[in-house]
């Protein structure tokens, strides 16, 4: 009886009674009741990013698209965008090019040239390139360090491949969601952290377009980990929601309880996404400064990544499934009253 009591008690308290009584008097953040302006910045970035993708395009490295890649070391500065246009004159086959230091100081400066649309780069080619280099830049010691080239079909074979285990990933993360939370609502919660992951994923690919940076396996690796990281955001939010309605009772307030929960785990999340970004940030900063473009393409996104990770779990899953919960809640209350 005791127990009945209280739990009735509970559903009916307010925002200042349940911060004495469960927050220590603290503020509890309403997360759900700011959810429209969460969801009008993530649509803004969204329609940004679709904007640029009609505008500037995807770039497909050819680890995907198929091509070919020389790479030649240098010493001394050169203009990188006038290397670009230098050797886009020499060939009709469209171009990237990406810069590097070798850190080890064995071979100095490097450019690597990519080729989109060959299977393979001949000889003569690769010679006069070479060559045509040495004479236009003959101060900095050009020389070819080696070349590779990827088939077309390989490449795209490669890119379904590695969708393939993105989607793989997805569906068993919420299978996992779904099952282990099923008494707040397993379904809805693993379906709404999908949406969170599809979030991440639509941000960390419209950098790309925006940067203009080929779409690479760095893409994929980013793309895994920040699933990952974005998923154990969510699940610690779920997880607290779990606890939290227990203590409440299960005729509180689904968004009392979300916004309850958030805001006791804000500070983890917050910390957790410092420390993160910060281990990141060192890498970035090295990359730049010895000039690893490849180590560059893998940070920034993942930088982007971790803020849009920890953003979708409390801004965007949280209060949708607080819109599914009480959706459900109004339908079981209007098939009642129905009958």
């Amino acid at each position: 009886m005791t127990n009945d009591v209280q739990t009735k008690a509970n559903s009916q308290m307010t925002v200042e009674q349940v911060s004495e009584k469960y927050n220590g008097g603290k503020k509890i953040i309403d997360f759900v009741g700011k959810r429209k302006i969460y969801f009008g910045i993530s649509i803004a970035i969204i329609v940004l990013g679709i904007i640029c993708n009609f505008i500037f395009g995807t770039t497909l490295d050819i680890q995907f698209s198929g091509g070919a890649t020389l790479r030649f070391s240098y010493s001394g500065d050169i203009s990188q965008n006038e290397l670009y246009d230098y050797i886009q004159n020499k060939t009709t086959d469209k171009i990237t090019t990406s810069f590097s230091t070798d850190i080890m100081g064995n071979s100095g400066n490097n450019v690597s040239v990519q080729f989109s649309g060959n299977n393979a780069i001949e000889t003569d080619i690769q010679q006069n390139l070479e060559k045509d280099l040495q004479k236009q830049y003959p101060d900095n010691n050009f020389k070819c360090l080696e070349s590779s080239s990827v088939d077309a079909s390989m490449g795209f074979n490669f890119l379904l491949k590695c969708l393939t285990a993105v989607a793989i990933a997805s569906i068993l993360m919420v299978l996992y969601v779904t099952i282990r939370f099923k008494k707040i609502g397993g379904l809805s919660a693993g379906v709404m952290a999908l949406v969170a992951l599809f979030h991440d994923i639509a941000m960390i690919y419209f950098l790309y377009v925006i940067f203009q940076m080929p779409i690479d396996s760095n893409f994929i690796a980013v793309v895994l980990m920040i699933l990952g990281y974005s998923l154990n955001d969510t699940i610690v939010i779920y997880d607290r929601v779990r606890e939290e309605r227990k203590i409440l009772g299960s005729k509180a307030d689904v968004g009392m309880v979300f916004n309850l929960s958030c805001t006791k785990t804000m500070k983890r999340t917050i910390m957790t996404s410092i420390t993160t970004l910060s281990a990141i940030l060192i890498v970035y900063i090295v990359a730049v400064f010895f000039n690893i473009s490849s180590v560059q393409s893998f940070a920034l996104p993942m930088m982007i990544g971790v803020i849009s990770g920890c953003y979708s779990s409390i801004c965007i899953a949280g209060p949708l499934w607080v819109m599914w919960q009480n959706h459900k809640k109004a339908k079981k209350a209007l098939k009642k009253a129905s009958k």
